[in-house]
């Protein structure tokens, strides 16, 4: 193994979009954390767009290349630079794969819904999605997956074997939350309300977080529900579904919320619900724990690996269950103080610094670098 400093090569292209998402931000913490990392390694980040001046740490050890190419970008403009100057290995945080990749590469897996939900996306987000993950299967040294239930989803459905799948958790800041408790409430919103973050979307399993809220209709602490997040693939019968069920007043729609506005809206809220069908990983979980916001959450994909037992659990296309742990947040105060004391415990399992070392120590094996290489 070499012991000489070495260049590692990043596809930081996702990091600079104007609005990010999870993946977005996973790329972008992570990366940050890896810079700060002591070691003689040198980073050599690839972008589509030039990144702002304060995206990233200023360090000694980072190389900034935009390659400006409209089209085709990962397949022709970053296959054609790993192969003009190649570093020792690429890691793609967020994408896929080139077709032609002429050096080893490392590429996060973070989501198998489409696999197993495939009704809840389109017809050509299915295809894509299935080829860029056999892809990237086939084809990259190395995979790293953002949970034990994505890693289950490479075995079974793409023939991964366990040796070539590495699960590293993603870290999560908290830092953004920390007075949430003190926040001004949002204008316009009722005095108690269950909260959902996330893009409108079938596999968000909406209609029947509704059909739960309507249920509801008669208790006496009257809970409206706030949808955050954009309008996604057929988001359309998710608004027609609550004008048919009469809740129209008691659901807000409030498009995308800007990443300051959100700790306000966690804090206020009175419970966080996720009844999603299937989560690679589950930033709003931590997000809500961060904020002191009592969490609930089915059982699908990783959500169960991400808030543990400080979230009250129920199966995705059980409506009962989750009226019940609706309705236990609702009438019992000192259950919704014991699930924010252990949201608070739940969240330093997740850090960006664990996270970082560890997937230097995955990118290490996968380039056959020397961990002697990280000390200074």
């Amino acid at each position: 193994m070499s012991t000489a400093p070495a260049v590692i090569g990043v596809d930081a292209s996702r990091i600079t979009v104007a609005n990010r998402t999870g993946t977005e931000n996973y790329a972008l913490h992570l990366l940050r954390h890896l810079l700060q990392l002591p070691g003689q390694h040198q980073w050599r980040l690839y972008f589509r767009d030039a990144p702002q001046p304060n995206l990233l740490p200023a360090t000694t050890n980072m190389q900034q290349r935009v390659l400006a190419l409209p089209r085709l970008w990962t397949h022709a403009a970053l296959a054609s630079a790993l192969w003009r100057d190649p570093p020792a290995g690429v890691f793609i945080p967020a994408h896929v794969r080139p077709l032609f990749c002429a050096v080893p590469a490392v590429v996060t897996v973070h989501d198998l819904g489409f696999r197993r939900f495939p009704a809840a996306h389109s017809a050509a987000q299915r295809l894509y999605l299935n080829w860029s993950t056999r892809h990237n299967v086939r084809h990259a040294t190395h995979l790293i997956a953002d949970s034990q239930a994505t890693q289950r989803d490479l075995l079974e459905y793409y023939g991964a074997t366990a040796e070539r799948v590495t699960v590293v958790y993603p870290g999560f800041d908290a830092v953004p939350f920390a007075n949430a408790q003190r926040s001004a409430r949002l204008p316009g919103l009722p005095a108690n309300y269950l909260l959902h973050v996330g893009t409108l979307q079938p596999r968000k399993n909406l209609l029947r977080l509704m059909d739960a809220l309507a249920a509801l209709r008669a208790h006496p602490s009257q809970p409206a529900l706030v949808l955050a997040g954009r309008s996604g693939w057929l988001s359309a019968p998710i608004q027609q579904h609550a004008a048919a069920l009469g809740l129209g007043a008691r659901i807000h729609f409030l498009d995308y919320v800007p990443e300051a506005d959100l700790p306000a809206l966690y804090a206020h809220a009175t419970a966080c619900v996720l009844p999603s069908l299937y989560e690679g990983f589950g930033f709003t979980v931590l997000e809500a724990m961060a904020c002191g916001t009592p969490v609930i959450c089915s059982t699908g994909g990783s959500l169960p690996e991400v808030a543990g037992g400080a979230a009250l659990h129920f199966e995705a296309t059980d409506t009962a269950a989750l009226v019940h742990a609706i309705t236990r947040i609702l009438e019992d105060a000192p259950l919704r103080a014991q699930l924010a004391a252990l949201g608070a415990q739940q969240l330093r399992r997740f850090t960006w610094e664990q996270c970082a070392a560890q997937t230097l120590a995955v990118l290490e094996r996968a380039f056959q670098l020397s961990p002697a290489a990280t000390a200074r």
